[in-house]
């Protein structure tokens, strides 16, 4: 059975301003998304799967549905608020869903096989998904999970501070921890630092980060879903509380016998966080399309 691609898609982009995941950055206005699609159907993927806001629905399909007919299996898959949430334990005033980890959830009726997850305004390259392949086809099982890996100096934005998951590993490559930091980038001297509590502290440029890029068994939806069914009543007067993919691959590795991965890449992340990283994303694409890594127009 061939693995699955899920595509995280459902939010709102607020520093960015608009809904960049439909965004066309291509020379046929192909998105981000385009580019991952491509690159998965390449690797050996069978199926995406976009997670989505239901609102967003006709937009997407009139985007996706007749230029990956024929190619690759298509679903779509809707994140409410109220999806595997209680009523009584949703806090007053909010409004959107409940972060990365819930939209996994959201995908559990839909995906019995091995499985890799990506944001939609990433750009990951081809290296990425070529490997995450091969472990989900090779090694990936109940107990071993995966992240792929970027260097932290192919992962920053000259136009405002990134927020990026640093990496520890053991001696064998497996995730230790991850050290969320959310105001990361390359200072006047040439460093790279990250901000917290008013202080500044340096990260090795090929530190290791998580962009999103995580490899899973199906037999994570049940993790999910036991932790995910404490989530809301612990966080209810926090209304501003996410549960993102992390705390998942954080409380995995706790058990004995589980790991996960960290499998390395060298390729150049890109993506948009601001409204002004547009115009690189689209001087990169053509720099890739002038070089054949991509034909002019993907389907």
């Amino acid at each position: 059975m061939k693995p699955t691609l899920l595509i995280l898609a459902a939010g709102m982009a607020s520093r960015y301003g608009s809904m960049k995941q439909t965004e066309g950055f291509g020379p046929y206005h192909e998105t981000i998304m385009d580019y991952s699609i491509y690159d998965a159907i390449h690797a050996g993927f069978g199926k995406v799967v976009f997670i989505i806001r239901e609102d967003f629905a006709e937009n997407f399909k009139a985007i996706f549905d007749e230029k990956l007919k024929g190619k690759i299996e298509v679903a779509y898959v809707y994140q409410h608020l109220n999806s595997y949430a209680e009523a009584r334990y949703i806090p007053e005033g909010r409004t959107k869903p409940w972060g990365t980890g819930h939209a996994m959830l959201c995908a559990k009726d839909v995906i019995q096989e091995p499985f890799a997850v990506i944001n939609a305004d990433d750009f990951y390259g081809t290296d990425g998904f070529v490997k995450a392949y091969r472990f989900l086809v090779q090694e990936c099982n109940a107990h071993t999970y995966a992240i792929i890996g970027y260097k932290l100096a192919n992962t920053l934005s000259e136009f405002g501070t990134v927020s990026r998951g640093v990496c520890k590993t053991d001696a064998a490559g497996n995730l230790v921890d991850i050290h969320e930091r959310t105001k990361i980038y390359r200072n006047e001297q040439g460093k790279i630092v990250y901000e917290e509590n008013d202080e500044k502290t340096e990260v090795p440029e090929s530190s290791s980060v998580s962009m999103n890029f995580w490899c899973f068994h199906p037999s994570v939806f049940l993790i999910i879903e036991k932790l995910f069914s404490e989530f809301p009543k612990n966080n209810l007067q926090n209304p501003k509380a996410e549960f993102f993919i992390p705390l998942i691959g954080e409380h995995f590795i706790k058990t004995d016998g589980n790991n996960i991965r960290v499998i390395p890449t060298d390729s150049q992340w890109f993506g948009v966080t601001y409204k002004e990283d547009a115009a690189g994303v689209k001087e990169n694409i053509a720099a890739l399309i002038a070089a054949k890594a991509y034909p002019e127009k993907l389907f």
